[in-house]
């Protein structure tokens, strides 16, 4: 096949200038007219990849076509089934518009001009069609990867509610959130991130009810995000969130498409990160990592008991061993005689401080604790729990611990267990250290004063322009129903009014306690007998 010399001069050119690039570099390169330059040029961009495959074949009419794949993430009976569509072309009839209005028997077909976008969609699991004598290509959506199975996810397990989480693929989250959100108003917003991964993701929100601006924000500040490769949404959350340096967590995260749907309707934007079944939901409050997606499915009594057990074991969490570090050190007339003394007798043998004891405690619980994560399943149980028995039971008769801190390092322990959110518990984990060497040097003004740190610096955060212990501070009252309890979805009616949002009514007015107004079943009795008289 002849072909004019300057296309071949600019292939030769873009060879010699472009060896191993990423697609960043190749954005504003078209393709060629020529198929012969498509193909050297392909074949030398992807020298020494086994799983990149150009299909050489010829239609009927003699016009020569490839299709370019990699081999695991195409479906390969739909890729059959194209090229058999092509091979049966007629004379005439080997332009791009024609291939793709007429022949090419798939829903999913894009038009491409240029490398970058035609790779782009091709290292994604497309697959490239492109024909000899056409500067365009088609890209058709037949993918065809393996993908895990979608189950209850282990970090976020229920006993009412769906027992479905998201998995890996992109597409398979956000399909599952259109099933709980049938509406045209879910807007998916698409941005490629990470110069060699190209990773995809989706912002979602709910147009109408999500603040414009935030979304702006969000996607501008992903957009800005320039990286080598994206393999977690972790990276995302950490590159855009408002405090870096905050033990805080100013993004929450989710694997249950409810808690993203139920984030969604109260305004905020959810983002989809491609290769990770962890979907970030902001802007974030501190008191959402404290809440739990079931305490809207019980009865709101026992969901209001539910969160005051958490905030008590908040605190338990962050305070109680560094109280016991200054009580113990510092403050021995604030406990009862009869304790005192059993105190006395359990330390009488202990050969360190009160602060040593709890750091060796608080450092081997968090050992045993992250053991148990990393080993395999059917035995990091058995560690966890059976190390603690025994390292808690022989530092005690050794005399190196005393038994009061086995159990309050115990107590610490189950109690940082009930925080919903492994995030939250982190941040607290990591505040109790400063909390116990601070109550050893100045006792209980020694916690009072990293207490005070603490919540300057919670009342100072923002997590995109949110304050980070809204409604509390800045007080809303009417956002309060939410948060110091779980009022009933009747007292519901109205989205939280912090997160500047457009539409802030979720339910109608009339309906709540409507049915408690009409007496229910004795109210429809009654009318039935009214009207039974009224005939008579």
């Amino acid at each position: 096949m002849k072909f004019p010399r300057k296309e071949k001069d600019r292939t030769q050119e873009l060879i010699d200038t472009i060896d191993a690039c990423s697609l960043t570099e190749l954005e504003g390169i078209p393709l060629f007219p020529a198929l012969e330059d498509n193909v050297t040029f392909l074949k030398h961009l992807f020298s020494d990849c086994s799983d990149f495959v150009i299909r050489e074949f010829k239609q009927k009419n003699s016009v020569h076509a490839i299709a370019i794949f990699v081999d695991g993430l195409i479906d390969t009976k739909e890729v059959n089934q194209a090229l058999k569509a092509l091979m049966i072309l007629e004379d005439g009839d080997d332009s791009i518009e024609v291939i793709e209005e007429d022949l090419l028997p798939v829903s999913q077909i894009a038009k491409v001009d240029d490398y970058k976008k035609l790779l782009q969609a091709v290292l994604s699991g497309d697959t490239g069609i492109l024909v000899d004598g056409n500067a365009e290509a088609l890209t058709l959506g037949i993918r065809g990867a393996e993908k895990r199975s979608v189950n209850e996810p282990e970090g976020e397990a229920v006993i009412r509610g769906p027992r479905e989480g998201f998995i890996e693929n992109i597409r398979t989250n956000t399909s599952m959130l259109r099933r709980k959100l049938k509406t045209p108003r879910l807007k998916m917003k698409s941005i490629v991130v990470g110069r060699e991964s190209n990773t995809n993701i989706v912002v979602a929100f709910l147009e109408g009810i999500t603040d414009p601006q935030l979304v702006e924000e969000v996607s501008s500040r992903i957009a800005k995000i320039d990286i080598d490769a994206v393999l977690e949404s972790g990276y995302i959350e950490e590159l855009i969130q408002d405090s870096m340096y905050s033990p805080f967590p100013q993004v929450k995260y989710s694997e249950r498409p409810d808690t993203v749907a139920g984030a969604l309707l109260e305004g905020r934007v959810a983002i989809f990160v491609d290769g990770t079944p962890m979907v970030l939901l902001a802007p974030a409050t501190f008191w959402m990592m404290l809440q739990a997606n079931e305490d809207y499915y019980e009865r709101f009594q026992m969901a209001t008991l539910v969160r005051w057990l958490r905030y008590l074991f908040v605190f338990i969490s962050l305070l109680t061993p560094g109280v016991y570090v200054a009580i113990t050190t510092f403050h021995q007339q604030m406990i009862p005689t009869t304790l005192l003394l059993s105190i006395a007798a359990a330390r009488e043998a202990i050969p360190f401080p009160a602060i040593v004891e709890a750091l060796l405690m608080e450092i081997a619980f968090e050992a045993l604790r992250e053991a148990g994560i990393r080993l395999p399943k059917t035995v990091g149980q058995a560690v966890s729990i059976l190390g603690a028995l025994v390292v808690g039971q022989a530092a005690v008769q050794a005399g190196i611990v005393s038994a009061p801190m086995v159990i309050v390092v115990s107590i610490t322990g189950i109690a940082s267990f009930t925080i919903p959110h492994f995030n939250a518990a982190i941040a607290l984990r990591m505040l109790r250290f400063p909390i116990m060497l601070a109550a050893s040097i100045l006792g209980i003004y020694g916690i009072l004063v990293v207490l005070l740190i603490i919540i300057g610096h919670m009342a100072n955060l923002r997590s995109f322009g949110v304050p980070y212990l809204s409604p509390l501070a800045p007080l809303s009252v009417g956002d309060l129903k939410d948060v110091l309890i779980r009022s009933p979805w009747a007292e519901l009616q109205k989205r939280p009014s912090f997160m500047g949002i457009q539409n802030a009514r979720r339910m109608d007015a009339g309906f709540a306690g409507g049915i408690e107004r009409d007496k229910g079943q004795e109210g429809v009795q009654g009318n039935k007998h009214s009207n039974e008289e009224g005939n008579s």
